[in-house]
């Protein structure tokens, strides 16, 4: 029998860690790859702590009617900045675009374009002299405007704190380097205390409409993020994230393939890294997979009914997403018992699906967490 109106909310909040959405920590509902780490510190401590540079993987025209502006920022919301530069531009916000939004607690470099047809390159000094925040590092000409993934990835510089096993940090730190990561959504994609998650829950479950875009495309994305971490989650609780199982779907920049039968080839494949085992990303279309891999991931989204309601209804289109994420141009240094570490990660992915696998955030002397 379905909950309605109060009801439904009361139990939601209540029932909470049983449907797998922790009130304290919604990532520590999935598996550690290699075990839940035993040194705590701190992270965003300060900015700088948490620097970010976005990688476009595509050159300007040079000529266009989008003026291109690359920016570093301190501390600021990007869509804050976006608004800023609209009005030194005189243009309305709708006319600046750009590939990726970028965290406000960290230092962190991006492009923004802003459409000007038949209009000079705008004088920024002001702009800048204005919002000490704000640093215009580049600026260049285009005959496209930027659009939400554009990016092919980022790179990141991260400052982990006050950690007090700083050596097991760097052992976990050849781990990663060597097997990569579990290739998890983070808590970002499921809102405070996991909201966004109960948001879809309820929204499957007919309590609501969404007619707001944005927010049907924060719960839609929810939904399908929480069933790929659970049935990743599974798999490496069950000690199947780095074998094939028959009737997985394997995958790679410009092939893929499903395995019905579970030959040593593909397990080589996949153990050198040419080949990806991966999860799905729900929708409403058949899985792909076929035998003992589909039989899984069924079973795990099929405790998510609502989830699943949800994503069928609005007839999202599955894809396919790997299991492990290998950072690239991994590096380190210990500084007492500071660890900086810099990688590279592909867009769609989330530095804190590497760092949940070094540390566990120590929480403010007010017993509040940590800001992440």
């Amino acid at each position: 029998m379905a909950c309605h109106g109060l009801l439904y909310w009361v139990l939601q909040f209540i029932l909470l860690p049983t449907y797998g959405v922790s009130m304290s920590d919604v990532m520590d509902n999935f598996s550690w790859l290699y075990g839940k780490p035993s040194s705590q510190g701190r992270i965003k401590v300060q900015p700088e702590h948490f620097v970010v540079k976005e990688s476009l993987g595509f050159d300007f025209a040079g000529t266009g009617e989008h003026f291109m502006v690359k920016i570093r920022k301190t501390g600021e919301n990007t869509k804050y900045v976006v608004n800023e530069l609209a009005k030194a531009c005189g243009v309305k916000s709708r006319d600046v675009s750009w590939a990726g939004l970028k965290d406000r607690h960290a230092v962190t470099e991006q492009w923004l374009s802003v459409h000007l047809p038949g209009k000079p390159d705008p004088d920024l000094t002001q702009f800048v002299a204005e919002h000490p925040g704000v640093e215009v590092l580049e600026t260049a000409r285009h005959d496209k405007k930027l659009r939400p993934g554009d990016l092919v990835g980022n790179w990141f510089q991260l400052r982990l704190s006050e950690l007090d096993k700083p050596d097991d940090v760097v052992v976990r730190l050849e781990q990663v380097k060597s097997q990569g990561v579990p290739n998890y959504f983070g808590e970002q994609r499921f809102g405070h205390n996991g909201n966004n998650v109960v948001k879809a829950r309820a929204w499957g479950n007919d309590e609501f409409r969404v007619r707001d875009k944005s927010k049907r495309s924060f719960y839609l994305s929810a939904a399908r993020s929480w069933l790929f971490n659970l049935v990743l989650s599974a798999r490496i609780e069950q000690g199947k994230v780095h074998t094939v199982l028959a009737g997985d779907w394997l995958q790679a920049e410009a092939e893929h393939c499903i395995a019905e039968f579970i030959i040593p080839e593909l397990q080589s494949k996949v153990d050198n890294g040419e080949l990806a085992i991966t999860a799905p990303m729900m929708g409403d279309n058949a899985l792909p997979t076929t035998a003992d891999a589909e039989a899984m991931e069924m079973s795990i989204a099929e405790q998510e009914p609502l989830l699943l309601k949800l994503i069928r209804d609005n007839r999202m289109r599955h894809e396919r997403r790997p299991l492990l994420l290998k950072p690239q141009q991994m590096e380190w240094q210990q500084k007492g018992n500071d660890v900086i570490v810099s990688f590279a990660l592909p867009a769609g992915c989330f530095a804190t699906a590497v760092v949940r696998e070094l540390m566990i955030e120590r929480e403010l002397e007010d017993g509040g967490p940590c800001e992440f």
